[in-house]
């Protein structure tokens, strides 16, 4: 192993550290692996803007990382712990949506996106990876009426829109998980009357000084949605 990836293997033992969370070395191994295809594909196939593996580790990675812990906690709480299915809409090179699935094997976790060669890439990593539990999607995520447990997004549209597109997708009492940046209080001024955010977590990202927080949404009771 080369300083390279010595450094980048103890970047994600300390984040991994100060997020509380205990990966098995396979698990370890398979994140590492999963920055090194993103890496790989985006030289050829522009996945994402961010090139530096340093800086892939703290703004992909450890990003997507910080939302293990919140949704482990919800599906506890809600009783889900066996065979959820979670939709990660617009999941581009897969964050969080590969992340999941590495870290949450009992989760099924489908990650769509409109741009086939990142649907593409989804797939591959999941043979690359030996993820039985993940799939990529190619479609638009207003087309998806499958029920899923868990949708989730990161940085990915209004919260308005994200609701909107994919609530034929939605379980009954399932949740929508949006990942922001900063409080988004403007958005959720605009939220539809049939959206209420009934949980929001600060996050901390390690190595990111940035603010980062999780939205939970659900249907508003009363209002059903038509799905």
């Amino acid at each position: 192993m080369g300083h390279a990836e010595q450094d980048l293997r103890a970047a994600l033992l300390a984040g991994l550290d100060a997020l509380g969370l205990t990966l098995s070395a396979q698990q370890v191994s398979q994140l590492l692996d999963y920055q090194a295809l993103i890496a790989k594909w985006t030289r050829v196939y522009n996945l994402t803007a961010v090139r530096d593996p340093a800086e892939m580790m703290t703004h992909h990675l450890l990003d997507s990382l910080a939302a293990i812990a919140p949704l482990r906690r919800h599906l506890q709480q809600a009783g889900l712990e066996q065979g959820v299915c979670l939709l990660d809409v617009g999941s581009g090179a897969g964050l969080p949506g590969v992340v999941i699935a590495i870290c949450c094997p009992a989760i099924s976790v489908t990650c769509v996106d409109t741009v086939a060669k990142k649907a593409a890439f989804i797939k591959q990593a999941a043979l690359a990876l030996k993820l039985v539990n993940l799939t990529g999607l190619h479609a638009r995520v207003e087309s998806i009426t499958q029920p899923f447990d868990v949708i989730c997004s990161r940085a990915f549209a209004s919260l308005a829109d994200f609701t909107q597109w994919s609530a034929a997708g939605l379980a009954q009492r399932g949740v929508w998980m949006a990942m922001k940046g900063k409080h988004p209080a403007d958005e959720l001024a605009l939220l539809p009357a049939g959206v209420e955010m009934f949980h929001v977590e600060q996050l901390r990202v390690p190595g990111l000084d940035a603010e980062r927080c999780i939205l939970w949404l659900r249907p508003r009771a009363g209002h059903l949605m038509d799905n």
